[in-house]
């Protein structure tokens, strides 16, 4: 069955449907990569930590580029509009059906890029962020 809801309540299925074989859901391939994720960052010392936070803060923060390049192609488009419209429009429509498919082609890429990798940067950071807790925690 299609589903339209997002991958949080896709991975909540696939618990749900793997609940009875493994409680700890070893097996399952997007709870052994969060492991390792984790486990990886756990290794690091706190003070390279910190520093990697503030680069994935600056990587989440820069991925919003993409959406400022979505609403400047209109414009830049806009400037050249007539020379672009007897472009596209002089020999027919082959080409105005060619520039649409192409431009809507890279801006659904784009927009999905866009989020996918602020969310990949969410969660490295909030899995920093927990482990920075839990040593504080510990030290105190």
């Amino acid at each position: 069955m299609i589903s339209f809801r997002g991958d949080a309540h896709k991975i909540y299925l696939k618990l749900k449907r793997n609940a009875r074989k493994d409680r700890t859901f070893k097996h399952l391939k997007e709870m052994e990569e969060v492991r390792s994720i984790q486990l990886f960052y756990e290794g690091i010392d706190s003070q390279t930590l910190k520093i990697i936070y503030y680069r994935m803060l600056k990587e989440k923060n820069g991925s919003g580029i993409i959406p400022i390049l979505i609403t400047a192609i209109p414009w830049f488009l806009f400037l050249f509009s007539n020379q672009l419209q007897k472009f596209l429009f002089g020999r027919g429509y082959l080409y105005l059906i060619l520039f649409t498919i192409i431009y809507f082609f890279l801006l659904f890429f784009t927009v999905i890029l866009h989020f996918r990798e602020r969310a990949w940067a969410s969660f490295h950071i909030q899995m920093i962020c927990d482990i920075l807790e839990e040593r504080k925690e510990v030290g105190k």
